[in-house]
């Protein structure tokens, strides 16, 4: 007589019970999703203000570079416009730089 074929059962045959409740009837559930949001929100506000510190930075370095440029091109008697004595408004006279410097590459 020949045995009965035997059924071989894995991983994928197991039966869970997660999913079967919903996560708002549980009322502690949503208030943990709450807190995980807010504090969620709270790191990306801290992303954000980073960010924009960055951004104001490289803002300030671009109107160093364009101040000293100016006076650079004054220096050898040219302006930005390639007529000498021209004064263009939008350049302001150059302040001290803050950061010492553009990039500093080190090996």
């Amino acid at each position: 007589m020949s045995s009965p074929e035997r059924i071989i059962r894995g991983l994928a045959n197991i039966r869970t019970r997660s999913g079967t409740s919903d996560q708002v009837s549980e009322p502690y559930k949503a208030f943990l999703r709450i807190g995980s949001l807010e504090m969620e929100k709270a790191r990306r506000g801290k992303e954000k203000e980073g960010a924009l510190k960055r951004v104001q930075n490289i803002d300030a370095r671009f109107r160093e570079i364009e101040a000293e440029k100016y006076e650079l091109l004054e220096a050898i008697g040219m302006t930005a416009t390639g007529n000498a004595h021209a004064n263009p408004a939008n350049v302001p006279k150059r302040a001290p730089a803050q950061n010492k410097g553009g990039f500093k590459i080190s090996y």
